[in-house]
């Protein structure tokens, strides 16, 4: 099964963006899926505020874990988790504009309504899986890239 495949799957089971991002790379990054699918759960819709797209959110732990730092000082691990956080924001950027969930779907899904209406129509199967597919193919082709720093 591909990881798009499995992020879908992961949809279909009831589970947000940033969940299924962390969840399909946690094995890559040294992560237990229980606590990967936890750590992640209020960053769905965006904060659960419209803000960062939950894909975003969670891409952005996988980049932290696999390329991160554990020393303060450590400038130049600090200089390279950012430069590679800024390439998967610019990369998303290129494909959607943005990386706010309610300017992505249209929709403010802070506000209780919307996000009922949301669920209702299906939003999140037909927009937001298009958003964990792109951000599944720009997180392969940096950590293609990249390899282990």
């Amino acid at each position: 099964m591909t990881r798009k495949e499995k992020a879908r799957e992961l949809q279909s089971a009831g589970f947000n963006c940033a969940q299924r991002t962390l969840y399909i790379f946690a094995d890559e990054c040294g992560l237990d899926k229980d606590l990967a699918l936890k750590i992640t759960g209020g960053l769905g819709s965006g904060m659960q505020q419209g803000e960062v797209c939950g894909a975003i959110t969670g891409a952005i732990m996988v980049l932290s874990l696999k390329y991160g730092y554990t020393e303060g000082s450590d400038l130049i691990s600090k200089e390279n988790i950012r430069n590679i956080v800024q390439r998967f924001n610019a990369g998303f950027k290129e494909k959607h504009g943005t990386l706010i969930c309610k300017e992505l779907i249209g929709i403010d899904l802070s506000i209780k309504e919307n996000l009922e209406k949301a669920r209702q129509t299906g939003m999140f199967k037909a927009i937001c899986a298009e958003f964990v597919d792109d951000t599944i193919d720009i997180l392969e082709k940096i950590i293609q890239e990249t390899g282990d720093v």
